[in-house]
């Protein structure tokens, strides 16, 4: 990895701390080319125009090419990272939390994010759609640099929303066609969309199972087969997703949260806050600053 790191000194009370760049975009040919601390501060944006790159994510291997889009979470289960010597794409890296931030939409924030965790890699269309991103990734990084705007905060938030909105216009179509297979798939396809659909206050494995007119002995033993991962993990995991997701937004405090996701109490849902992320929400609020 490069050894150049990305930081900006700002004010915090009477001290001045060291903080990610929020917006970098650059060139990138080879492993060297990234900044060593992209996979934990920024969420990686890469459009790939030649070449491969060969990587683990969440312990499966996958590979991104030419014509290719890839986006990679910050803090995301990624390893053995491999470029091919053609390798040439253009990355965008956008800070965590200046991007959870700003999502303009959390209902469609939660399915893009549930979706990429399972497909990072995106086909494109067409030429059509390699310019649109393109594009997407210069208007925001222009209006990052633009720091004599007399309403620069402003300015850059509101094309960070636009940013994500064209992305998602982008990939609708697959979010849209991926959702309608699983809902005519195999019992642990449909298993899956229903865990998307429902986690939010359904957090049983026998909801699912009796969704599916099966016992919950044999959903878990259909999940296990599928992926190594009995029904309560994957049922934890997303639900995980979705309270992450919401604690990130800072428009909604920690009462309606529970509330929405329909706890009978705020003190059972910090504890079961507690027992998926290791933090209540209080806590995990005051950790992202």
């Amino acid at each position: 990895m490069s050894n150049i790191t990305y930081l900006v000194t700002m004010n915090q009370g009477n001290q001045k701390v060291d903080r990610p760049q929020r917006i970098i975009m650059l060139k990138v040919y080879k492993r060297e080319d990234l900044p060593s601390d992209f996979g934990l501060n920024y969420h990686t944006h890469l459009l790939c125009h030649r070449g491969r790159v060969d990587f683990k994510f969440n312990d499966l291997n996958q590979s991104c090419k030419g014509g290719e889009f890839l986006f990679w979470f910050a803090r995301s289960n990624l390893a053995d990272l491999q470029f091919s010597k053609r390798f040439n794409a253009t990355v965008l890296l956008v800070e965590n939390h200046f991007l959870n931030s700003n999502i303009p939409d959390q209902n469609w924030g939660i399915d893009a994010a549930l979706h990429s965790r399972q497909y990072p890699v995106k086909a494109l269309n067409d030429k059509k759609d390699r310019k649109r991103i393109l594009t997407n990734f210069q208007l925001l990084n222009a209006k990052f640099q633009d720091k004599g705007h007399h309403f620069y905060e402003e300015a850059l938030k509101l094309q960070m929303r636009l940013f994500i909105f064209e992305m998602w216009h982008t990939f609708v179509n697959e979010y849209e066609r991926r959702k309608r297979s699983l809902q005519t798939g195999t019992l642990y396809e449909r298993f899956r969309q229903l865990i998307e659909d429902n986690c939010m206050t359904e957090r049983e494995v026998q909801f699912y199972a009796n969704q599916l007119n099966i016992t919950a002995k044999y959903l878990n033993a259909i999940s296990k087969q599928n992926s190594g991962v009995t029904a309560s993990e994957w049922i934890q995991r997303f639900t995980r997703e979705r309270i992450v997701r919401m604690l990130q937004n800072e428009k909604l405090n920690i009462a309606e949260i529970s509330d929405e996701m329909g706890f009978s109490s705020r003190s059972f849902f910090t504890r079961y806050v507690k027992k998926i992320l290791g933090f209540t929400p209080t806590e995990y609020r005051n950790r992202l600053g």
